[in-house]
């Protein structure tokens, strides 16, 4: 019976380190141009989903299963900012849409705990999308002003001596 859950928890470690992976990118190519909050914002996304991949795999690991880390796709090399944060807002929207699908499934496996697990990375999955979506707003919003003023305020605080 539990079988089926460790299957849904692998591949959702797999989306989560795919996640991790991809953001972490976006945040290295963000920083490189300057962007510095929403270079910060994608290295904290990726940071909450190493800290999913934390709980699933000890969720696995208490089903006795074995913990399959191997992310679901490989990274999309996209090192423009809105294409970036499309990106974002349809891996979170992806997420939360499979993460409600598995929690139904579990539900129906008699396993509680995973469903509540699935149900847990569903609002830190909408949290994500709010906040891509957000930003994404912001940029279309205001254009390329919008990343200018990131980087002029980068500029500004290593002109006074903060950090580089």
């Amino acid at each position: 019976m539990h079988k089926e859950s460790v299957k849904l928890l692998n591949a959702a470690v797999g989306d989560e380190l795919a996640a991790v992976h991809q953001y972490m990118y976006f945040h290295f190519h963000c920083d490189d141009q300057g962007f510095d909050l929403l270079s910060q914002l994608f290295k904290r996304t990726a940071i909450d989903e190493m800290l999913h991949v934390e709980k699933l795999a000890d969720r696995i690991l208490f089903l006795k299963g074995e913990v399959e880390m191997v992310p679901a796709e490989p990274v999309a090399k996209i090192t423009d900012v809105q294409k970036m944060l499309e990106k974002a807002c349809a891996m979170e929207e992806g997420s939360a849409k499979d993460y409600n699908r598995m929690a139904n499934e579990c539900a129906q496996n008699a396993d509680s705990v995973s469903k509540k697990l699935f149900e847990e990375l569903v609002m830190d999955e909408e949290r994500h999308y709010a906040q891509y979506d957000a930003e994404l707003d912001n940029l279309k919003r205001f254009g390329a002003e919008y990343l200018a003023l990131q980087s002029i305020e980068r500029s500004r605080s290593r002109g006074a001596g903060g950090p580089n």
